[in-house]
């Protein structure tokens, strides 16, 4: 893949939309700790990034809306050092918590919130290097 600094260099990238994108990046800032890396326009676009991940804030035009309540159409799942922590600081900067930090049987500790506009995410810590077998998955390709 070739590098352009005008988008993010994640291979995959969602595009959520929120009622107010200036709101949105800087509640996703102090939430969950996404830094914004480009802004398009004042309120169009904003491109945040997380490590390697990113994710895209649009605005609210033609056919694009948030998540309606009581409607869950996606989720986004983000890998972190330390869940416990992280969920904590969300709590505080005003996530709703849906799932308090769990620990699964396939190596990953995870909490789920919900975010201002209704979006959810799912924040994982991994714990240990489990083949899918030892907890009822199937191998399909390695790696």
């Amino acid at each position: 893949m070739k590098p352009n600094r005008s988008i993010p260099g994640a291979t995959v990238v969602p595009v959520l939309i929120y009622p107010d994108v200036r709101e949105a990046v800087a509640w996703l800032g102090a939430a969950f700790g996404f830094v914004e890396r480009v802004r398009i326009g004042e309120a169009h676009r904003a491109q945040l990034a997380y490590g390697d991940g990113a994710v895209i804030v649009g605005d609210v035009r033609h056919d694009r809306r948030p998540p309606r309540p009581g409607e869950v159409t996606h989720a986004v799942m983000v890998r972190v050092d330390n869940v416990r922590a992280h969920c904590e600081q969300a709590r505080e900067r005003g996530a709703r918590i849906l799932m308090e930090p769990i620990d699964f049987e396939y190596g990953e500790r995870q909490y789920t919130a919900q975010d201002l506009a209704g979006h959810q995410w799912t924040f994982s810590e991994t714990l240990a290097d489990i083949a899918p077998e030892e907890w009822g998955g199937t191998s399909v390709t390695p790696g």
